[in-house]
């Protein structure tokens, strides 16, 4: 299940719920909350040590072939891949597309021809939200990686693929805000910790959201290559900071949420829209935008492309696009190309035209889908 439909179905299955005070429902989630108190302090992901005689880590990036969280797969392959400091591979649990909502790819290796590329292993493997999160040969492949040493680093609900595996037992942890209360029902050997970006435990790191993934990944970069790299880096994606202060308990589904859910999901039409891809487009970008769009309720978003040929992407994923120009059904709208707006700003651009086109309560499950503290509107 992608996270938008995640959303989706908890503030559809949520209406008859009446247990919330008015005062609570109506507490806003587009700026940060002031909760310092509870917020955790910065974390450390372990700084890299060389393994196997290699000259640079090998970062396997997994996604499983029905469904993937696109921005949670997309944005950390991005800055990684950027960053130059490590062989950073797309990897699928199976053969074929690598579906991840509403983009698809074409990945480096299935985990059988990564593991005859790399017999001992990844350094580290990034785990995104995963729509069939207990697929055995995932489950058995990301078990193998960890016990070849590997770094495991979760991003948003692939902290539920990490402790399906075991091995969050005995770790602190995070994930997505949502899910908190039923990951710790369900595994209660895990110290799950909210108010916080990422988590950083040994060889266990995970994160919130899906916006946590970019400074996530600057964590990697400046374990693996300093403080001065990440922070190039950063500044050249536009972020500011990379620390894992955060405050998800500003983040919760309210009765105006609910009903905006069955307004927008049952009786307003859905808009196509097309987002103009081509050879060398920011894979970032376009992730964020893709999925900021299509969390709205309102849109279904294609990559737009002048013929059906993979495009390969500023960093080097291949992406299959879904529309190509003037054929088709019509769209009801593209999305201007891609200028030179840093890679992470692009998601306060699209908030920003979302709110314009379709209403702050719009934006709000973008906000809420991407546990992002936007202080838009």
């Amino acid at each position: 299940m992608t996270g938008f439909t995640r959303l989706v179905l908890i503030a559809l299955a949520s209406l008859a719920f009446t247990g919330t005070s008015s005062a609570q429902e109506v507490a806003p989630v587009m700026a940060p909350a002031a909760a310092a108190a509870s917020i955790q302090p910065t974390e450390k992901i372990d700084t890299y040590a060389p393994r196997f005689g290699r000259t640079r880590p090998v970062i396997a990036v997994i996604g499983e072939n029905s469904g993937t969280v696109m921005s949670d797969f997309v944005l950390p392959y991005g800055v990684l891949a950027q960053s130059g400091l490590a062989d950073v591979v797309s990897v699928a649990t199976q053969p074929g597309l690598l579906q991840l909502p509403p983009l698809q790819i074409q990945p480096d290796n299935t985990v059988a021809e990564f593991d005859q590329r790399y017999p001992d292993g990844a350094d580290y493997v990034v785990v995104p939200a995963l729509k069939k999160n207990d697929d055995p040969t995932l489950l058995a492949w990301v078990s193998a990686q960890a016990a070849k040493g590997a770094t495991m680093v979760s991003i948003c609900n692939g902290s539920i693929v990490l402790a399906k595996a075991g091995l969050t037992r005995g770790h602190r942890a995070t994930g997505h805000w949502s899910t908190h209360q039923s990951r710790m029902a369900a595994y209660p050997d895990t110290v799950w910790l909210k108010n916080t970006r990422y988590v950083a435990d040994g060889k266990i790191v995970s994160s919130a959201g899906i916006s946590a993934a970019i400074p996530t990944a600057l964590a990697l970069v400046e374990a693996i290559g300093g403080t001065e790299r990440a922070r190039v880096l950063a500044t050249q994606l536009g972020v500011g900071d990379w620390g894992s202060a955060h405050n998800s308990d500003a983040f919760r589904i309210t009765f105006g949420d609910r009903v905006t859910a069955v307004t927008s999901y049952f009786l307003r039409p859905s808009q196509d829209i097309g987002i103009p891809v081509a050879a060398g487009v920011d894979e970032m970008a376009l992730s964020l935008a893709a999925d900021a769009y299509s969390a709205t309720l309102r849109t279904r978003v294609h990559a737009l492309a002048q013929s059906d040929a993979p495009v390969r992407t500023r960093n080097g994923l291949m992406l299959v696009p879904d529309m190509v120009a003037g054929q088709g059904k019509p769209l009801d709208w593209v999305l201007p190309e891609f200028d030179a707006t840093p890679s992470a700003r692009v998601l306060d651009k699209a908030l920003d035209d979302i709110a314009t086109r379709y209403g702050t309560a719009a934006a709000r499950f973008v906000v809420l889908e991407a546990e992002y503290p936007w202080q838009g509107r």
